[in-house]
């Protein structure tokens, strides 16, 4: 096996980046829920890390990334040569020496499905089942996310007609942004939503989270290269512009319309642009990037309200940051792409590359956003109707935190971050009673 070290490196490091990125969400989310959620919240990341590992090596990478040319199927799904990842043993990606092992480049495609099930998680805290979410998990990555996967990144029908997805804002933003809505309709709206404030419970957790997701996500959007080389420079680059602009652009629409730029929403903004920038990353130039950022800053800004005007209970913004700036970011290739590097693939309307690739950038969003829509609405409805997947109305006021997981995410002394009291331990010693006297 003849492997690239310098490549191996980066993408060693690039795997471990995104990783870090699930963590950072938990952080993110748990910040901006309540308190007497905050751990429950966590935990659904946590989860996703130990319930897609254990899909991914079974049969997960197999049917997004092996091929199955002899099956009327394979523009659907791949095949079933990487069971148990045991062929990817002592292989390389390329068999030239510029390549990398492939369990590496494994490993790597692991990270992106971990954090896209995680980030369906945010638009039902406070109030799911844990285990059903441990179900859904499984039972979601397996039927939606290894078969969109495979249309996009694999031998699939979206990829052989030439889509540009640089990093996922297809396969990973869309897809989970569009679950997330579909789980909420089916789980329905949080006890006392509208008329009880709602508000984040710690925006230091928000702003540290959101940190470690513009972090790691130079891991997510340069390692996407495969390669060490100008384009991951160019996505690195990129990656940095439109999340800054994003950011800043979020702020200023903060100021001029309520007054006050806020710390959860140059959290919000700076997530937002590294959603919009991640499917063109490596397509564009330097200033496309800041325009993808400043429509992902101001757009997304303005898009987290739907939920109040169409009525569901989107409890952390999936869908107005990650379906909504999933959309922006692919969308925009259609127009901006000026470096497309498949046979298949056309530059954007303003290169000269014509309406054909603008109406595949469409299609994408639209193909992928409907099926994992209506496939998580089945799988959300099923297991709903068999074990349950909301907690009952008294653990929700009580908290999930205390009912789920019988813990609290802080030490509040006498009371729980639910607002329950507890008794009061003694401050001192109890005094002995005093004896008796007596007579001799």
């Amino acid at each position: 096996m003849k492997i690239d070290s310098g490549t191996t490196a980066w993408m060693l490091a690039a795997t471990a980046l995104v990783l870090l990125m699930t963590p950072g969400l938990a952080f993110f989310y748990g910040g901006m829920t309540r308190a007497k959620s905050v751990l429950n919240m966590m935990m659904m990341s946590f989860a996703a890390i130990i319930t897609v590992t254990v899909a991914w090596v079974l049969f997960g990478h197999s049917l997004a990334f092996t091929d199955n040319p002899s099956s009327a199927l394979n523009n659907v799904i791949g095949g079933f040569d990487a069971l148990g990842l045991q062929s990817l043993v002592d292989t390389a990606t390329k068999d030239d020496g510029t390549g990398m092992p492939s369990l590496v480049f494994s490993a790597f495609q692991l990270t992106f499905a971990i954090i896209t099930v995680a980030l369906i998680s945010g638009a039902i805290a406070d109030r799911a089942k844990f285990g059903s979410w441990v179900l859904f998990s499984v039972v979601w990555v397996t039927l939606v996310y290894f078969p969109v996967a495979h249309w996009v990144w694999g031998t699939g029908w979206l990829n052989t007609m030439g889509i540009e997805d640089f990093a996922g804002g297809t396969v990973v933003h869309i897809n989970a942004g569009a679950a997330g809505l579909a789980l909420a309709l089916v789980i329905g709206k949080r006890k006392g939503w509208r008329k009880e404030p709602m508000r984040p419970h710690n925006l230091t957790l928000v702003l540290l989270g959101a940190g470690l997701l513009w972090f790691g996500w130079f891991g997510f959007n340069a390692g996407s290269e495969l390669a060490v080389d100008g384009t991951a420079g160019l996505a690195f680059m990129n990656t940095q512009i439109a999340t800054a602009v994003a950011a800043g652009a979020w702020l200023i629409v903060e100021k001029l319309r309520d007054g006050h730029a806020t710390s959860l929403g140059v959290a919000s903004g700076a997530v937002a642009g590294l959603v919009a920038v991640t499917p063109a990353c490596g397509f564009v130039d330097p200033w496309a990037a800041m325009v993808i950022g400043l429509m992902a800053g101001s757009i997304c800004a303005y898009a987290v309200g739907l939920k109040y005007r169409l009525g569901y209970d989107d409890s952390l913004d999936v869908v107005g940051v990650h379906l909504v700036g999933g959309v922006i970011g692919a969308v925009s290739l259609g127009f901006l792409a000026a470096y497309p590097f498949l046979e298949q693939q056309s530059k954007g309307l303003f290169y000269g590359g014509g309406f054909g690739q603008l109406g595949l950038q469409v299609l994408g969003p639209i193909a992928v956003g409907g099926y994992s829509f209506v496939a998580t609405w089945v799988i959300g409805k099923v297991i709903d109707k068999t074990m349950g997947f909301r907690i009952t109305a008294e653990d929700e006021v009580t908290g999930i935190d205390i009912t789920t997981h019988a813990e609290t995410g802080y030490d509040l002394g006498t009371v729980y971050a639910s607002g329950v009291s507890t008794p009061a331990a003694p401050t001192t010693a109890p005094t002995a009673p005093a004896a008796k006297k007596v007579d001799a």
